[in-house]
């Protein structure tokens, strides 16, 4: 690498020999390697490549993803609903709601997802059935559906880490903005609405991402209990033609590809909300 010449305030020629790093270079050339020899171990395994496309694309795969989706969409967004009521009590004057959130958040955040899934699931064996006296009364094993199990496991678990995102959005905004709020009038619903909401959205919209981001792969738990997701999609292709590792990277491309949408929808959330 040519060096440069600078002269010095005296007239005196100094001689600018750039750093070097030479390794910088020794680590790019240790990362290529192990690229490469991954992708010469994935070329010389036995899997059956030319299946998987095959596979991405059979119909109880897309069924998989379909029920995916739409069990992660609905555990999310009910998530966030319930976590923003919970934030909201846990931000109140009123002890008794205050305390119940905090019981809230300690329940359903201590409890593994897989155990509030699989509790849900077997609710039938201590209550019969789920009524409200005088009137309705309907079987819990009719109600409780594989659906439904796994969309309160993971919702209700999936809210009470949303109340603190909330709650930490909401806590973050100057309290000055809420006075200022008040005194023109604003009432308290209008003031959150108008005013508190689209500040907080800065600090609440990164984790509610990354959160959904897991939410999108939490819902492979739900294979557990034989709901048709894609792990369990997967699952019953390969029962029939015992290809497995090719099923599962089917499935893999697909939480590959909804991962990938949802990182690019909340960038453009974050830019929306970002400073401007």
């Amino acid at each position: 690498m040519a060096s440069d010449l600078r002269t010095t305030d005296t007239g005196e020629e100094l001689v600018v020999v750039p750093l070097r790093h030479p390794w910088r270079w020794f680590s790019g050339v240790v990362i290529v390697l192990i690229i490469a020899g991954l992708g010469w171990a994935m070329a010389e395994a036995q899997i059956q490549w030319e299946d998987v496309p095959g596979f991405f694309t059979h119909p109880v795969m897309l069924e998989g993803l379909l029920n995916t989706i739409v069990l992660a969409i609905a555990a999310q967004g009910g998530a966030i609903i319930l976590g923003v009521v919970i934030a909201l009590m846990r931000l109140s004057a009123n002890p008794v709601a205050r305390w119940f959130a905090v019981g809230y958040i300690w329940l359903f955040r201590g409890l593994p997802v897989l155990l509030q899934i699989l509790i849900w699931f077997n609710l039938a064996l201590v209550f019969q059935n789920i009524s409200i006296p005088m009137l309705f009364s309907v079987p819990t094993n009719v109600v409780m559906t594989a659906f439904v199990a796994a969309l309160l496991g993971l919702g209700l678990n999936e809210s009470a880490y949303m109340a603190e995102i909330v709650r930490a959005g909401l806590s973050s905004v100057d309290e000055g903005q809420t006075e200022a709020a008040k005194s023109i009038g604003m009432t308290p619903l209008v003031t959150l609405r108008r005013v508190v909401l689209p500040q907080a959205m800065r600090v609440i919209i990164p984790p509610t991402g990354n959160n959904f981001i897991n939410m999108i792969k939490g819902t492979s738990m739900a294979s557990v209990i034989a709901f048709l997701e894609l792990i369990h999609a997967a699952n019953n292709i390969s029962s029939r033609n015992l290809e497995i590792m090719e099923t599962l990277f089917a499935a893999a491309a697909w939480y590959l590809v909804m991962v990938s949408v949802a990182s690019i929808g909340q960038h453009y959330l974050e830019r929306a909300y970002g400073p401007r």
